[in-house]
């Protein structure tokens, strides 16, 4: 069987894909790692209806929905190869044929290593303040960027706390309310905004034809698109690995619309 449409990646990009295919009644297959961008996150941000949701509950109950569309078939798993055609293959070695894909698969998210960074990503440590800024609100915060854009974000975070502090160099150590600079200075650091970069996580898009835009601010390789549309006719990109915004709220959007693109160009062929 050919799909009409192959969404690779189920988080919130791919669902909101997989649905708008699945009400338009055209054979979708979800292939999904189980690696969202926001799964260190305890909950989702700025997302009406979701706001403070534990983003795998959020997941859970997108899968559940799929399930009434009868056309739209959910799998776990990974597409590890491609070719332009399409086939794709699984980690399983099984291949799986269709008209148009859409690539929702996320990106990594890559922010300065050092002690205390990592268990605190998501939470204390993050990079969007439209989604983690109210967690932290009037505590001391601290942003760290080495870049020309560090003064910017600094008064973007001002809105959340009067007392922001800037620092260019990466911290020997982040802990609980502080942060340890590598003379050994204490700064108080309530919440910790990062400069990242996003990277494709794999060599999928390429394979597949679509060519990635410039480097930009945030991203490094993130897909060249129009109206959801890659350089790579019949190849449509949603969420992370696209949207110049990267949250859930931008993600659900983003799928819908590559979703509705994918049908129109599924009509012309």
């Amino acid at each position: 069987m050919t799909w009409d449409c192959i969404v690779v990646g189920g988080g919130a990009a791919g669902l909101s894909a997989a649905l708008v295919l699945g009400r338009a009644r055209r054979r979708t297959l979800i292939v999904d790692k189980g690696e969202p961008s926001n799964r260190f996150a305890h909950g989702i941000g700025g997302l009406l209806g979701q706001d403070g949701r534990a983003p795998q509950d959020f997941y859970a109950d997108g899968r559940k929905e799929l399930e009434q569309y009868p056309s739209v078939e959910y799998r776990a798993g990974e597409v590890v190869d491609a070719s332009p055609g399409f086939t794709l293959t699984l980690d399983d070695g099984s291949t799986e044929t269709a008209t148009t894909v859409i690539l929702a698969t996320g990106m990594d998210y890559r922010y300065p290593d050092f002690p205390g960074a990592a268990e605190r990503w998501g939470d204390t440590a993050f990079h969007c303040p439209f989604c983690h800024g109210w967690e932290v609100r009037d505590q001391p915060l601290v942003v760290l960027d080495p870049s020309e854009h560090g003064e910017a974000r600094v008064a973007m975070l001002k809105g959340w706390s009067d007392d922001v502090t800037l620092i260019t160099e990466t911290p020997r150590e982040l802990r609980d309310g502080e942060l340890v600079l590598h003379d050994g200075t204490t700064v108080p650091c309530g919440g910790l905004m990062m400069a990242v970069r996003l990277h494709q996580r794999s060599g999928l898009a390429a394979k597949l034809g679509a060519q990635p835009a410039d480097p930009n601010h945030i991203a490094e390789d993130a897909l060249t698109t129009e109206l959801s549309a890659t350089t790579a006719p019949g190849v449509f990109a949603a969420g992370d690995i696209a949207a110049p915004m990267p949250s859930v709220a931008n993600a659900v959007a983003a799928g819908s619309n590559a979703a509705a693109a994918a049908v129109h160009f599924l009509l012309l062929h």
